[in-house]
């Protein structure tokens, strides 16, 4: 290790940095970031095998600030270290446009493996980077060949070990014995509220993941840089369980009035505590962003971070030559796409066949199966019920690393893990299942998901008042609309199984963003496809399904609703000579991405008469319906019964939308 003096010098220009940084922005984080400078220091001088010159060098060590908060933290280190994050931008700390926002963001910052910011989000992304490790490991390592070998770091804070998330992430990393996961927990004891003793002293942090299944350490005080350095090292040493390091630290330390104070936690320390923390350090109180020549040669790793992907780089030469076929697939998999031929691969449904939409979906998978060889994922224990299995894929363990996770009880953990096999690279679109109506509890990581541009695919089942006699408590009504309102998530609910198909080749495709499928329990008719419009429609957004002639009203449908509006439009043209048109709208999202013309086209601004059929809250079809429109929705709770009881009682019969379609023409007049 370098001189003592030279690391001290190290360190206190990180803490000042972060002084400063949040001093100038008048906002942000910087008692965390002081207090684990040395922590922050070791991790990416010595412990981490990283290339700043290359960012995403598959086989580097990830790095996950969970305690998103003290990102100013991260940014002083990749700075300091030779990232491609100019001093300028450590100036420029949570300003508009600038590539360092309050919170971490994947894709915006070089270095920055996952969004964080909700705390325990990024605690539980590392487990999806540790699994997504262990399974192309297994897929590609050969004896005296390792290509994927590599450890998943994490800080996180009180507030990350106090959310559940992060309690549901550490069961499954014990539960899968993931021993390339080495976390440090920064105990310092404070939060915004005041010190943890009004809230989090009751229990012990490092029994409970000892508990789990993780190797527990803990470490006196956060300076102690070699005890720091022996506490990585033995957890680098234990294999076969996820390690966790507890860390004493003192938040806003050295500042000398700051220290141990909950105002260090999330406000600037003010000019005169900045000044006084810089004499202490022996730093020019009068200089702002001040980085010694010396501090920049000693902790640039742009030399060792080449030497370590250069000596990657012909590991996998090696490889290669003795393994072509490995490799072959290697390559494809990198590229991000299925294995050719996936599309033509597709099962097309017979019309004389009723089948739910989540069955159709099982169908889907399998035939998915050979082309998409590290696509995995899981439900939240319900893999029987939302038909969301690779059969034959194996189960992810920790003797085996299948394809079907069991995450089991833990639908806002599989949310997180599913993100951070996704960022992970080398792994094809995961995904994530369960019952629509427990999206609730999955909503943190599904928004992120949608913020970062993740591409991982979301299914939920059992997606109406279809659920029947588990009652209203099980039955989504207002999950559609919440959902819809997350900007670049894609929602797409098919009407019949070849809807669902071409539903499942939309996620696959995708590139920018999540996408979620929203699936039934009951049987469906599978509608022939030579009366009414190819399903391959839904590619678009909506279409126009089945019309008797030019429209006088349009009823707009989607998921189990569709085949209920065109038995009701055939039935109320052939009843009344109306021109009726059908239109399938499966995704919004899509549609309102398609060209005006085209939306024009599907539904023309001269029809005034516009029936949406939805068993869902009618709360946003105003958009589509107009204003003198109308909903045929759900905009109660619904009820435990039989679902064809429900759908009748609340009004999703062929003869009512008939009925409220004729009384709506009639309005419109």
């Amino acid at each position: 290790m370098a001189k003592p003096d030279l690391q001290q010098q190290s360190i206190d220009t990180i803490r000042a940095l972060a002084m400063d940084a949040v001093q100038q922005a008048n906002a942000g984080h910087p008692g965390t970031a002081m207090a684990l400078a040395p922590l922050a220091y070791l991790i990416y001088t010595k412990h981490l095998r990283h290339n700043p010159a290359d960012p995403s060098w598959p086989d580097r060590d990830r790095f996950v600030l969970s305690a998103g908060h003290a990102c100013i933290l991260q940014y002083a280190a990749l700075h300091l270290t030779g990232y491609d994050l100019p001093l300028e931008q450590l100036e420029r700390f949570r300003q508009w446009g600038s590539l360092t926002p309050g919170h971490p963001e994947h894709g915006l910052t070089p270095g920055i493996e996952t969004t964080t910011g909700p705390l325990g989000q990024g605690f539980a992304n590392g487990v999806g980077f540790a699994l997504a490790e262990r399974f192309l490991a297994e897929r590609y390592n050969r004896p005296h060949h390792t290509i994927v070998d590599h450890r998943v770091y994490a800080i996180c804070s009180d507030g990350d070990l106090m959310e559940g998330v992060s309690n549901e992430a550490a069961s499954i990393a014990g539960q899968n014995g993931l021993g390339k996961l080495v976390y440090f927990y920064d105990d310092n004891r404070i939060t915004i509220d005041g010190t943890t003793s009004v809230s989090f002293t009751a229990e012990d942090r490092g029994a409970r993941l000892a508990a789990q299944g993780w190797h527990v350490q803990h470490v006196a005080d956060a300076n102690d840089l070699d005890a720091l350095d022996a506490a990585i090292e033995a957890a680098k040493a234990e294999t076969e369980r996820p390690s966790l390091i507890v860390v004493r630290s003192h938040i806003a330390y050295p500042a000398p009035h700051a220290v141990d104070t909950a105002k260090a936690h999330g406000a600037p320390l003010g000019a005169a505590e900045v000044a006084a923390a810089k004499e202490v350090m022996g730093l020019d109180p009068e200089k702002s962003f001040d980085v010694p020549e010396a501090v920049y040669l000693h902790m640039n790793r742009l030399e060792r971070g080449a030497s370590l992907q250069g000596e990657w780089n012909a590991r996998v030469e090696a490889w290669a030559a003795e393994f072509p076929d490995a490799r072959a697939d290697w390559d494809q998999v990198q590229s991000g796409r299925p294995r050719d031929g996936w599309v033509d691969a597709l099962p097309e449904f017979p019309a004389s066949e009723e089948m739910a939409t989540r069955d159709a979906g099982k169908s889907v998978m399998q035939a998915l199966k050979p082309f998409t060889p590290t696509m995995v994922g899981g439900a939240g224990d319900l893999v029987e019920s939302t038909k969301t299995e690779f059969v034959g894929g194996g189960l992810f363990s920790a003797a085996h690393a299948g394809r079907n996770i069991a995450f089991g009880i833990r639908e806002n953990a599989m949310g997180s893990i599913v993100n951070g096999i996704s960022l992970h690279g080398g792994m094809l679109k995961p995904y994530g299942s369960t019952f629509f109506v427990f999206s609730d509890y999955m909503r943190p990581a599904v928004r992120l998901s949608a913020l970062g541009h993740f591409p991982v695919i979301w299914v939920w089942t059992h997606d109406s008042i279809g659920v029947g006699e588990d009652g209203p408590t099980h039955q989504p009504v207002e999950h559609l609309m919440s959902l819809r309102a997350m900007p670049n998530l894609w929602l797409v609910r098919p009407g019949d199984a070849n809807e669902t198909a071409f539903a499942w080749k939309v996620a696959i495709e995708r590139e920018g963003g999540p996408v979620a499928l929203a699936l039934t329990r009951q049987k469906l008719p599978t509608l022939d496809r030579s009366e009414v419009a190819p399903a391959d429609g839904l590619e678009r957004g909506a279409y126009t399904l089945w019309e008797s002639g030019p429209p006088d009203v349009i009823l707009i449908a989607s998921g189990s609703e569709v085949s209920l509006a065109l038995e009701a439009g055939r039935k109320l043209a052939a009843e009344n000579g109306t021109g009726v048109r059908v239109v399938s709208m499966p995704c919004w999202e899509l549609f309102d991405a398609q060209s005006q013309d085209y939306r024009d086209e599907v539904l023309p601004p001269e029809v005034k008469a516009r029936l949406s059929v939805e068993a869902g809250v009618s709360f946003g079809w105003e958009r589509w319906v107009g204003p003198e429109g109308d909903s045929v929705a759900v905009d109660r709770y619904g009820a435990s019964a039989p679902a064809p009881e429900i759908f009748e009682h609340l009004g999703f019969t062929v003869d009512n939308v008939v009925a409220r379609a004729a009384a709506l023409l009639e309005r419109v007049a």
